[in-house]
């Protein structure tokens, strides 16, 4: 059996992804914990401030707003989001989430499974706002 050292990390502990927008954590992932079925973390928005489109060939995305409003489009398609409420993104849909309310959002994110490969699990169907931005992957081993 493997001993697993880390089960606990905390949003601070790990480095912000801003290059999709928003202040993207991955808190729990193979490399932070090592888990082997997915990944997940927390992400925050500012007014107006919004991911870009993208999609998970390999995962499903699971989202649970925990405070603001906020609109996604799953394949273009807007569906309202508020506090309280969770969401299903299937695998292979383009996805983009904006905070379209006048406070802070916050959300919990889990995609699983994994994809073969990290560079593998994300297909940006719009450009990054911040190309240059570190882009910290969820890899690690497998």
């Amino acid at each position: 059996m493997t001993t697993v050292t880390r089960l606990k990390v905390a949003a601070s502990a790990v480095s912000a992804n801003v290059r999709r927008g928003g202040d993207i954590r991955v808190t729990l992932s193979p490399r932070t914990v090592g888990c082997t079925s997915g990944f997940g973390g927390v992400l925050t928005l500012r007014p107006g401030e919004y991911v870009t489109e993208h999609q998970h060939p390999y995962s499903e995305e699971f989202l649970h707003v925990i405070e603001g409003e906020l609109e996604i489009t799953l394949d273009d398609a807007p569906v309202a989001l508020e506090p309280g409420d969770s969401l299903l993104v299937p695998i292979g849909v383009r996805h983009r989430l904006r905070n379209v309310g006048t406070s802070g959002a916050r959300l919990v994110f889990h995609l699983s499974p994994l994809a073969p490969r990290p560079e593998l699990g994300h297909i940006d169907t719009e450009a990054p706002l911040a190309s240059d931005a570190a882009d910290p992957d969820v890899g690690g081993g497998r």
